[in-house]
């Protein structure tokens, strides 16, 4: 009770203020009157003042589509009043040196076949924008649209099918703009997930395949965001999502996060994205999860009109955890084993001929105790939900894995990339397909994932690969 008239003495005391402030407002308005002051001519003097100055637009001082993960076209042709247009094209091809008999790709979230042209992504979308409000739409067709949903568990738990319901849809959100600060967008939907520092797209990135760091954590969220601009130079995003890339829940606790993004200058981005209290494996309401992504990007040379006329280089550390329900965290305990994620990546870039080229060297490495982030290989069509006896993700389950690769481009426009990328991936248990594959002769059998008498799937150490790919942006 004493909580309540707290409330009620403080409603009525700014009821009161409120009150007091019209009157005052009014009697300097009756004042102005009975002085005879001309409303037309105050309101001249005030279209005489200088008006205030806009607020600076965020992260719009500098040219920042030198960024891994970001876009470097520097327009948009399908730009409108009221709709900013965009098309995404990613087919590649895979040349996989074992030559697996039903072409398929392990590990990997950026393509999962080889040795065949194949549409990887093909999206048509754009931004909407009126006055305040805001919102998004970017379709996916082609195998983002069967991968993206596969390695999401959560559709599982509840009736309706989550993972068709959104299958051809990349980001899809609706929000509002308040002009406070440099800006507060707040929007609810799916919504591009920053963790691994790549971009889902792949025209926005230095290279095809990234390292494990990106390739093992969330694309994409759904749920609600809190974009807010303190500057032009810093944002702050919390976000409250239904889990860990997944569209609906695993359990009954949503997952909650927070971006902290700050470009000083036009040649330094530093980003930190953190998750925390998701229970995110299926059917275990103990098990919680905690991960910090730390990113710094730097463009250590420009020099417009040389040969070579950029270098910029990426650095990324990713640790995090799970703990109860069976997992240890980083200590573990006898019955409990430790399980958690460490890794990194790094990355350098050169542009060359006014950007008509680019060269990328990197790679990275991860030690992931229990793989709760390892993709599973899709043995017998085993899917993030079904899981698979051939390739098990339990508690103590080891996982360390490494991969470097060289990545070339041709640029001859903004919007076009024609990519060359030769890689090489390794691990410590084998995870890789082989020549014989990871499918039953007689194709899939029985429920995805289960064991199929006589059929044992080649999983290798390592892979080498070189990815062909032409991406278009508009």
């Amino acid at each position: 009770m004493k909580l309540k008239f707290q409330h009620a003495s403080w409603l009525r005391n700014t009821l009161v203020s409120f009150s007091a402030l019209l009157l005052v407002f009014a009697a300097f308005l009756l004042k102005a009157q009975a002085f005879g002051a001309d409303p037309q001519t105050s309101l001249d003097k005030k279209a005489a003042e200088p008006k205030k100055a806009k607020t600076a637009e965020p992260f719009a001082f500098a040219d920042f589509t030198w960024l891994n993960g970001n876009s470097r076209a520097k327009e948009s042709p399908l730009d409108t009043k009221v709709f900013t247009g965009e098309f995404r094209f990613d087919g590649n091809y895979i040349y996989d040196f074992d030559h697996p008999q039903d072409h398929t790709l392990s590990g990997s979230c950026e393509t999962g076949r080889t040795n065949k042209i194949q549409v990887q992504q093909l999206g048509i979308g754009g931004d909407f924008h009126y006055q305040n409000v805001r919102g998004r739409l970017m379709t996916q067709f082609g195998m983002y649209s069967q991968m993206t949903p596969r390695n999401d568990a959560s559709p599982s738990r509840g009736q309706w099918d989550l993972a068709d319901a959104y299958r051809h849809v990349s980001e899809a959100y609706g929000g509002y703009h308040f002009d406070i600060l440099n800006g507060i967008n707040v929007d609810a939907g799916i919504f591009m997930s920053y963790v691994g520092l790549f971009s889902y797209y792949n025209f926005d990135n230095w290279a095809y395949q990234p390292s494990y760091v990106s390739a093992n954590t969330p694309w994409f969220f759904n749920g609600l965001r809190v974009q807010i601009f303190l500057s032009d130079k810093l944002k702050i995003e919390p976000w409250i999502v239904n889990g860990w890339q997944s569209y609906g829940m695993f359990n009954s606790r949503p997952g909650f996060g927070l971006q902290f993004q700050w470009r000083p200058t036009g040649s330094l981005s530093i980003i930190s994205n953190d998750y925390a209290l998701g229970q995110d494996t299926l059917g275990n309401t103990r098990r919680t999860r905690f991960h910090s992504d730390n990113s710094l990007e730097v463009k250590d040379l420009d020099q417009p009109g040389k040969f070579l006329d950029k270098a910029a280089f990426s650095l990324t550390v990713d640790a995090g955890w799970e703990s109860g329900g069976g997992a240890g965290g980083f200590g573990g305990s006898p019955g409990v084993p430790a399980q958690y994620f460490l890794g990194f990546m790094l990355y350098h870039r050169f542009w060359f001929h006014n950007d008509l080229f680019g060269l990328t060297l990197g790679g990275g490495a991860i030690t992931n105790p229990g793989r709760y982030l390892v993709l599973l290989p899709p043995i017998n069509g085993a899917t993030a939900a079904s899981g698979t006896p051939y390739f098990t993700q339990n508690p103590g389950d080891q996982f360390k894995a490494w991969d470097a690769s060289i990545t070339f481009d041709y640029m001859p426009s903004q919007f076009l990339t024609w990519r060359v990328e030769f890689i090489h991936r390794a691990a410590n248990v084998p995870y890789f397909v082989g020549p014989s594959g990871i499918t039953p002769q007689g194709g899939n059998t029985g429920l995805p994932g289960s064991v199929v008498p006589g059929f044992v799937p080649d999983l290798r150490k390592q892979e080498n690969r070189i990815n062909l790919a032409l991406l278009v942006k508009l």
